[in-house]
């Protein structure tokens, strides 16, 4: 993976537990929004996800009518990671469809629960939104600053990308958890997997929102970053991913962080 830029006071990999936790994983293989309707209620303690932008355009035809992959890879890009499903809403339908996902999350959700949802400068207004009309509480807007963004000719440079964070009911004030407010990482080059993976060691500071020995849910898994985060700081996790080929890589990546240490931990839940 490569290496990440980082401050001292920002992206910081926190120790591992002392004792080892009961982690272990269950990977649906789905329609995010089938499976949450799914899960029993307050069943996890955070939801820390990344869905499908449905951005990368200035009009409305250039979010609906481009792959993932024209939408956020360059012509001339090294790469030949696979397209993901999802990216062809318009902005009504993005705003109800992340609307109902949330609310979804939020029954599932214990008391305190946060929830972060990745976003863009484009969707920022509408994935706001979304978390307050599911019920969330919203508390505040985490900018991702990526160093090795590329220049702008004529201004500045779109390096960011942004967080938007909720509670359920309020914050669990008996914990001692003193977290950044806003992080500096680039995203992964070297065994990059997934054309919008993010930052493990960025994820491994947001997991920390779930209290030690809980659930984290992704309902976009992706390649499995949250999950394996998840997993290397002891909270267990439930992910759902609809594309069957990052549903594979995700599965991989689990399973690896699970045997990290040559021998099971936990295995995987059914």
């Amino acid at each position: 993976m490569h290496a990440v830029e980082r401050c001292p006071e920002q992206v910081q990999t926190p120790p591992r537990p002392r004792e080892a936790l009961p982690r272990s994983y269950t990977l649906h293989r789905g329609d995010a929004l089938t499976v949450l309707k799914s899960l029993p209620d307050e069943s996890v303690q955070a939801v820390i996800t990344d869905p499908p932008y449905n951005s990368g355009g200035r009009t409305s035809s250039d979010r609906t009518g481009r792959t993932a992959r024209a939408k956020y890879v360059t012509s001339n890009s090294a790469h030949d990671l696979a397209n993901f499903p999802g990216e062809n809403r318009d902005q009504r339908s993005y705003r109800s469809w992340l609307t109902e996902l949330l609310t979804e999350a939020y029954r599932a959700s214990t008391e305190h629960a946060v929830a972060m949802v990745f976003t863009d400068w484009r969707q920022e207004p509408t994935t706001s939104d979304a978390l307050q009309m599911a019920g969330w509480t919203w508390s505040g807007t985490i900018p991702w600053i990526k160093p090795s963004s590329r220049p702008r000719k004529g201004g500045p440079k779109q390096d960011s990308e942004f967080i938007i964070w909720g509670v359920k009911g309020s914050l669990d004030n008996t914990r001692d958890l003193y977290l950044p407010g806003h992080y500096i990482a680039s995203q992964p080059r070297k065994g990059r997997v997934h054309i919008t993976q993010k930052p493990v060691e960025v994820m491994q500071q947001l997991v920390q929102v779930c209290p030690e020995g809980g659930t984290v849910l992704d309902p976009f898994t992706g390649s499995g970053s949250t999950g394996v985060a998840a997993l290397r700081a002891g909270r267990r996790f439930v992910g759902v991913e609809l594309s069957a080929h990052y549903a594979d890589v995700a599965e991989e990546r689990l399973r690896a962080e699970l045997t990290k240490d040559d021998f099971e931990l936990a295995g995987p839940e059914a």
